[in-house]
């Protein structure tokens, strides 16, 4: 008998996972998602130049090309249409529960108990038993906002980019964006033409690359969907050429020199004045820190209405923000300062067996076998979990291992019972990462999303990808024993 499943969110992850068990003839599962609708991150991140900076046709599921693509790098309302695409085609939206909040998942001794937010003012919270759990809640759903004194007396609009204000009009507004990361990149040269002045507070610069857009035709698109495998060679090729060039500059390899000259080189070309471009010049090896992909970004803070400030912001005041230095008086400000990301699946209170805390075991840093399974919580699964985020590479296909490790499970579970990792073979796993991690860039000293406050970095694989496709892929009896 096929365990019953419990999918909690409805982004890529938590959608590839209901769509392999439709795909295996497995219905007993429910998709639990907190929001009206699916899309995870790309449903929440709706400001304007939202977009991905992994070409499109590797943004997608291997089971699942999509010809229709219009660009080469997708922008956040295509991604959305082909998640929804996919939704409906293999027929998971009819399993999806929106607007259930998922609060706790507790373990029983033999089952999970799933409770979810309480739907109206008054009811009571709703709780079900599950033989199985699979969190898949992502690293960047939870906005970081600064604790800059004077935030609350802001007499102005305030709000960060991934809950962005669509109703509040920017022409002709005195507009502060306090980080220039991948999302600042991308909104600021679309705000910058209508606003009357822009100042953007940069703590550390970014290396940033520029981005090969192009459209995709209708006859490209037309041979994309009739050609035979002319989608599955394309595909192919963007994968292969990031592991071989891109990899190995995260690894301090052979690329690193290339990878920096070229960031230089852009900026040198799009920066014109020497001192605006010490500003934006990195002192810390590239990829340290996300590289920011775009070729928009550099022109748009040139402009005359546009000023970076290095000086570090110290409190919010009624009318702006004051700095180590100065005073800036704006009317609104946007926070562009990235997400709780080393917080794996908080807020969702989890309890393992004999009573266990998953905050609590998490305290040093999160970690996982695989990125996907924890000692002393049986049946519980990760998608995107622990040390499985990319620098380099899709983060669908991590997710398609992951899935794929999890279906490989679901005999042994059938069979079996409640099944959690071996300790032995966490601490294996706890090893290869530690060692691994040390040839790494993201150690080098720079401030990023990838570490902790202790300097941890629990959010990045330190390895290729194809490494991280044979391990998944080893039989799950291995590293599991029965509870």
């Amino acid at each position: 008998m096929a365990p019953k499943v419990a999918i909690v969110g409805a982004g890529f992850g938590g959608l590839c996972m209901a769509i392999q068990l439709e795909r295996a003839g497995i219905d007993s599962y429910t998709v639990f998602e907190k929001a009206g609708d699916l899309g995870g991150t790309w449903r929440d991140n709706s400001y304007p130049g939202a977009g991905c900076d992994i070409p499109s046709h590797l943004y997608s599921y291997s089971f699942e090309k999509y010809g229709s693509w219009t660009r080469r790098y997708p922008e956040q309302p295509e991604i959305l249409g082909y998640l929804a695409h996919c939704a409906d085609k293999y027929d998971v939206r009819r399993k999806i529960r929106f607007n259930s909040a998922v609060v706790s998942a507790v373990f029983d001794g033999a089952e999970w108990q799933v409770t979810t937010a309480a739907p109206t003012p008054g009811a009571e919270p709703l709780t079900e038993s599950f033989d199985m759990v699979v969190m898949s809640v992502g690293q960047l759903n939870r906005p970081h906002l600064p604790d800059f004194p004077g935030m609350s007396d802001f007499e102005g609009t305030s709000f960060h980019s991934a809950r962005w204000n669509h109703d509040h009009d920017l022409t002709g507004r005195r507009v502060a964006v306090i980080g220039n990361g991948s999302s600042a990149a991308q909104f600021i040269p679309r705000i910058a033409p209508q606003v009357e002045q822009l100042t953007v507070f940069q703590r550390t610069p970014n290396w940033v690359i520029p981005k090969p857009d192009a459209t995709f035709g209708p006859l490209t698109r037309l041979a994309f969907h009739y050609v035979p495998g002319l989608q599955r060679a394309y595909r192919e090729w963007i994968y292969r050429y990031a592991e071989a060039t891109l990899y190995p500059a995260l690894a301090q390899g052979w690329s690193v020199g290339l990878l920096k000259q070229r960031a230089l080189r852009h900026l040198r070309d799009q920066v014109p004045d020497p001192a605006l471009r010490a500003k934006l010049t990195p002192d810390y090896p590239p990829g340290c820190k996300r590289v920011v992909i775009d070729s928009t970004f550099y022109p748009a803070l040139t402009r005359p209405n546009v000023d970076v400030v290095t000086e570090k912001p110290i409190r919010i005041t009624p009318r702006g923000i004051e700095t180590t230095e100065s005073l800036h008086e704006v009317d609104t400000i946007i926070y562009a300062t990235g997400f709780k990301t080393t917080e794996f699946v908080a807020p969702i209170r989890v309890s393992g067996r004999q009573g266990r805390d998953l905050a609590e075991q998490w305290s040093g840093g999160a970690e996982a076998y695989l990125g996907i399974s924890v000692p002393n919580f049986p049946n519980l699964f990760l998608l995107y979990g622990p040390n499985t985020n990319l620098g380099h590479n899709s983060i669908i296909f991590m997710i398609e291992c992951q899935v794929n490790h999890i279906m490989a499970c679901l005999p042994y579970i059938s069979t079996l019972g409640p099944m959690e990792v071996r300790p032995e073979a966490m601490a294996a796993w706890t090893r290869q990462i530690d060692a691994a991690m040390s040839r790494m860039v993201w150690g080098n000293g720079c401030q990023s999303w990838y570490k902790t406050a202790e300097g941890r970095v629990t959010n990045n694989w330190p390895g290729p990808t194809p490494l991280y496709r044979r391990l998944t892929a080893l039989p799950p009896r291995r590293a599991y024993r029965p509870v």
